[in-house]
């Protein structure tokens, strides 16, 4: 069955990505907020994205400062990252209240909160009206990662080391269970979906949690995928 949805949930569907909190500094006060919508836009010159409303004190941050920082959270960081999201930086100096702990960049005025798994640092090089947001095009100056979360791709091989993602609300996800695609052709060239030795693993697979269905019921095993997944 396919649900009809409205056009709004095209943002939703396009989560989760990784949530990044945006840090920003001007004259001498600096911002925090959680930014769903980012994305790379050009690999050379390397160029990305990130979408504000214009009327937040983020928007005018950057647009003041024309830099910013993008912090990539982990769960550790769940409930800080929402309640970033909360309240407004025009009344709150929002990294302390929130007790985050932060570090000097390498090129931009912008804080970098310590306990994040990667750091980017930007500069603006346009603004452009899209709809009801704006549209920062930035140059990425200084790019840092935790190297037991990020290897030239996300290495994912802890839950505490994977990117904390929005999937709409108050509502968010962690990256998880890697999957590589090993490619397998036919004779005439046409994709092979399984093969016979991925075949046998998957009945092997199935076969297992059937068995832990039975033994355990649908709802005991409903929470041991959430115990193991938790």
């Amino acid at each position: 069955m396919r649900r009809l949805c409205d056009p709004a949930d095209a943002r939703r569907l396009l989560n989760p990505g990784p949530v990044g909190i945006v840090t920003t500094a001007w004259r001498g006060y600096t911002n925090a907020a959680p930014i769903a919508w980012m994305t790379p836009l050009s690999i050379d010159p390397p160029r990305l994205g990130v979408v504000v409303a214009p009327e937040r004190h983020t928007a005018a941050m950057i647009r003041f400062s024309g830099a910013f920082a993008i912090n990539i959270p982990g769960p550790s960081l769940l409930k800080h990252t929402a309640f970033l999201g909360s309240l407004s930086g025009l009344e709150t100096n929002k990294l302390e209240a929130a007790g985050l702990e932060t570090f000097a960049p390498l090129v931009i005025d912008a804080p970098l909160i310590r306990d994040c798994l990667a750091w980017i640092e930007c500069l603006v090089q346009d603004a452009i009206k899209t709809g009801d947001h704006t549209l920062f095009v930035a140059e990425p100056v200084k790019v840092q990662a935790d190297d037991e979360a990020y290897a030239a791709h996300w290495l994912l091989a802890s839950r505490e080391k994977s990117p904390l993602v929005f999937i709409g609300g108050n509502r968010y996800a962690v990256i998880g269970d890697p999957l590589e695609a090993v490619i397998h052709v036919d004779e005439h060239g046409a994709l092979v979906v399984e093969t016979p030795e991925e075949r046998e693993a998957r009945l092997e697979r199935e076969a297992r949690e059937a068995e832990l269905r039975r033994l355990e019921g649908e709802e005991g095993y409903r929470q041991r995928l959430q115990s193991e997944s938790g």
